[in-house]
């Protein structure tokens, strides 16, 4: 699985323009599926995602995860971060999750961010075509990959 995990101030998405989910304070996470991710695969990224320290404390360190400071979450699918654009002009999607397995996982992963404790979970519309609308916070971006790729 790949995230990219934006700290932001707020952000929603909205689908046909309307607004389906909606946080203030916390973390935007977009989430890749691929081919061989596995529900470990959800439990490693969720754990680590809820205790990366990039929020800062009272000196302006970064230093507080997001359950220290209460945060919200605002997880959004994107199979796109599978696409591999090393050859030719058009990227390849051949390395993302078939559809029905990604959704299995995806859900899995907001189940698991409940059930560790983050009090808001927000998500996108699986599949659907979002408006994904944010206002980053520092800008803090994160790159993770469950395979540690980077």
């Amino acid at each position: 699985m790949r995230a990219v995990i934006q700290r932001v101030k707020k952000a929603q998405v909205l689908v046909d323009g309307q607004v389906v989910s909606q946080i203030s304070g916390g973390l935007l996470v977009l989430i890749g599926i691929g081919i061989n991710d596995t529900y470990n695969s959800a439990d490693y990224l969720a754990n680590k995602i809820v205790d990366l320290r990039i929020f800062e404390d009272s000196t302006g360190k970064m230093n507080l995860s997001l359950q220290d400071i209460n945060g919200e979450l605002l997880v959004v699918s994107q199979f796109t971060l599978y696409g591999d654009c090393r050859k030719g002009k058009r990227p390849s999607f051949s390395g993302s999750a078939k559809p029905e397995i990604a959704h299995a996982i995806y859900n899995y992963i907001l189940d698991k961010f409940c059930i560790i404790g983050i009090s808001k979970v927000q998500s996108g519309v699986f599949a659907a075509h979002m408006d994904v609308e944010l206002i980053n916070d520092g800008p803090v971006t994160i790159l993770l990959d469950s395979d540690k790729i980077f």
